[in-house]
């Protein structure tokens, strides 16, 4: 009979519990990598989406004030109790254990009996704004899984920023904004997380919700991290096989509620009034006794430990994965593309282990010109590293530049590839196309671009003919030298010896004793058609 009622007790503050609590205390599992099973191969590992367990992850941050002196009680001053605000026999003071206020109170594990918080210097140099950031670091990005809470000891601010980082305190982004009043303090209208939708959650809004004045009950500040979650898991985070499948596709979705920083900007205390009372400025201050932040190490599914070693926290892969999120692949373990593991399907996802690269299975695939290969994450697919041989590609398929393909041999012969040999002053560069012929520079030609074509003659390269015995005749009696210049006589000058070289001088004459020059021939008519789109020869 008694084990009967006990049975019936329990069973009824099991469905009054359920009814109480809003949300699941821990909401999905995934709390196991791998394990064994059995197949007509015999015992195998079965391989699963895992991580690490949500917790209170204020344990293991790193706290930072700016300014750093904003912290009450150097020096000692007095301020005003918050539940009455002109009572101002209240002191701080640094220097001695019972009175001081360090940024640590915030987070500490004492309870609230007595409360003890952190509290900034008073508005003394009113009306100079009151400004602090409390910077939040856990150097290792984080997933947070339920409401940030931070709870006053002072009135609630009139306006306050939440931000978050993604990138180590480099940049930040508003999560939420706070104020009495929206409009004038941030010029946005006020919004309250009831008014957002599945299409909206990611919505940066402002809010009065939380910034009232002086009441003894209104020391709390919300982020609402579970709310955004009911948007896809229903009002109960009973399906949360539609989250899981929303963090899965949504890339903005599931960075939304990961941060490597917060970071709070309190940027005007709690007034209650309209005006700042002057006389009794030592009631404006901030305190805060504490601060809530519940999450996981991000460790990308492919873990169920995050170890705080040294100061940091770190992520004991599996999957064969590595980094401080499991962000990459062993070495040896890149035979594909690194991926995150999947919530989907329910219950245990997938892991999107790393598998072996073909490098460490011995078949690399190189035609023998390599024995070492690895994924390229960029490129998407394996490479072979280091060709020998002058060979290149993926596959060491093809040539080094300055190289071509060996027709005769076989891809897996060391003589694949056979030098271009291209004429350094005849070549473009020192390239060949498939057949072994360079590129050759103009006037050049043969399949090493050591060779002239008519009309050109070999001087540190194929250069045009200045005169020839065909049809650039050297006149006057000049004689041609190696095609590039004629010999005059000492009389005559000029590039076809057709010029006196008295006209030079301006002393040609009737009482010269030299004749005008011959009329010009067709060749040299021709010559200077040629010139005229040529170069000037450096001789």
């Amino acid at each position: 009979m008694y084990l009967s009622r006990f049975l019936s007790i329990h069973a009824l503050w099991v469905t009054v519990s359920s009814v109480m609590q809003p949300y699941p205390l821990v909401w999905g599992h995934y709390d196991v990598c791998k394990t064994q099973i059995y197949t007509e191969e015999g015992k195998v590992w079965d391989y699963m989406a895992c991580q690490p367990e949500s917790t209170d992850m204020t344990k293991y941050l790193k706290v930072k004030l700016d300014p750093p002196d904003i912290t009450c009680g150097d020096p000692p001053e007095t301020f005003c109790a918050m539940g009455n605000p002109y009572m101002c026999n209240n002191e701080c003071d640094a220097s001695t254990p019972e009175l001081a206020h360090p940024p640590e109170l915030m987070f500490d594990f004492e309870g609230r009996h007595p409360s003890t918080f952190w509290q900034s210097a008073t508005w003394k140099e009113y009306p100079k704004p009151l400004q602090v950031n409390i910077t939040l670091s856990w150097s290792k990005t984080i997933e947070l899984t339920d409401n940030i809470v931070i709870t006053f000891e002072s009135g609630r601010p009139d306006q306050m920023i939440l931000e978050k980082s993604l990138d180590y305190g480099r940049t930040w982004q508003p999560y939420q904004y706070y104020a009495t009043d929206c409009l004038d303090a941030f010029h946005m209208d006020p919004k309250s997380v009831k008014d957002l939708s599945q299409h909206t959650v990611l919505e940066i809004i402002c809010t009065e919700e939380y910034s009232t004045g002086y009441m003894t009950n209104s020391k709390i500040i919300h982020f609402e991290i579970k709310d955004r979650f009911a948007f896809f898991a229903g009002p109960w985070l009973r399906n949360m096989a539609s989250l899981y499948g929303q963090l899965d596709t949504t890339k903005k979705l599931r960075d939304f509620f990961t941060v490597t920083d917060l970071r709070i900007r309190l940027l005007r205390p709690a007034v209650g009034e309209i005006f700042v009372d002057e006389l009794h400025l030592a009631r404006y201050f901030y305190a805060i006794s504490d601060i809530k932040v519940h999450g996981r190490c991000k460790c990308n599914l492919h873990a169920t430990v995050c170890v705080y070693d040294n100061s940091k926290l770190t992520c004991e892969c599996e999957h064969n994965t590595t980094g401080p999120d499991c962000g990459k692949c062993k070495k040896n373990y890149q035979g594909r593309p690194w991926s995150p593991g999947s919530y989907l399907p329910i219950p245990k996802g997938t892991a999107n282990t790393c598998i072996p690269s073909i490098s460490s299975i011995g078949n690399c695939e190189c035609f023998g010109h390599s024995n070492r290969c690895s994924y390229i994450d960029l490129l998407n697919t394996v490479i072979c590293v280091s060709c020998k041989h002058n060979t290149r590609g993926q596959h060491c398929e093809l040539c080094r530049l300055g190289y071509f393909r060996n027709a005769s041999a076989q891809l897996d012969d060391e003589n694949v590839c056979i030098e271009c040999y291209c004429n350094p002053l005849g070549s473009v560069h020192d390239r060949c196309n498939g057949s072994g012929f360079c590129e050759c520079k103009t006037g050049t030609t043969g399949p090493k671009c050591d060779e002239c074509l008519p009309g050109n003659s070999w001087h540190y390269g194929c250069q045009p003919n200045v005169c020839d015995n065909e049809l650039l005749h050297c006149q006057n009696g000049g004689t041609c030298h190696n095609n590039v210049r004629c010999l005059c006589p000492a009389a005559y000058t000029g590039i076809l010896c057709e010029k006196l070289r008295c006209e030079e001088a301006g002393s040609c004459g009737s009482d010269s004793g030299q004749g005008a020059p011959p009329h010009g021939s067709p060749a040299l008519l021709l010559l200077t058609a040629l010139l005229g789109t040529a170069s000037p020869l450096v001789l």
